[in-house]
């Protein structure tokens, strides 16, 4: 077997779960671009916004970074031996990304600042967990995650003083 063909029966296939995760966090994205872009009139310009809340523009380019590194972890994840700590890792994965999507349509669909803080605090928790997970899988599946972490962090602090800010 010459080395394309031994790359179209193992490599090509496993590239496609890549576009499987790169995927599920694009769809994530645009519709929480959607959703962000149609709730970003009168009624969002006139919360009172805490200290270093960045220009709407930072969003996008942050996001395509962090969603870029949150696939290539699950895929990481993905290519290792199946096994009970892989597929748990990969449950935890999809449930972060599920409350990821969801703050979006909770903050700027419903309105719901504090619905919204809740949420987050679940995709804090849920990231928490994959990371544990994912270490015992693979220690740099793990790492990839520790910028979204750190947003996440951020974006608490952001929706957290959203809330305090505006008590109404």
């Amino acid at each position: 077997m010459n080395e394309l063909q031994r790359f179209e029966h193992t490599e090509r296939p496993r590239l496609g779960w890549l576009g499987l995760f790169a995927g599920a966090t694009a769809l994530v994205s645009v519709i929480g671009g959607r959703v962000t872009c149609g709730g970003r009139g009168l009624w969002y310009r006139r919360l009172r916004k805490p200290a270093g809340q960045p220009p709407p523009k930072v969003f996008g380019p942050v996001w395509t970074v962090l969603y870029g590194l949150m696939s290539w972890s699950a895929f990481r994840i993905f290519r290792a031996p199946r096994s009970p700590e892989r597929s748990r890792a990969l449950r935890i994965w999809w449930t972060q990304l599920a409350l990821n999507g969801a703050w979006s349509p909770i903050f700027f669909g419903s309105r719901r600042k504090r619905g919204a803080l809740v949420d987050l605090a679940g995709t804090v928790a849920a990231t928490v967990a994959y990371i544990r997970a994912a270490g015992r899988v693979d220690r740099l599946a793990a790492k990839l995650m520790a910028p979204y972490l750190a947003w996440l962090g951020y974006a608490g602090y952001l929706n957290g003083g959203i809330v305090a800010l505006n008590r109404r």
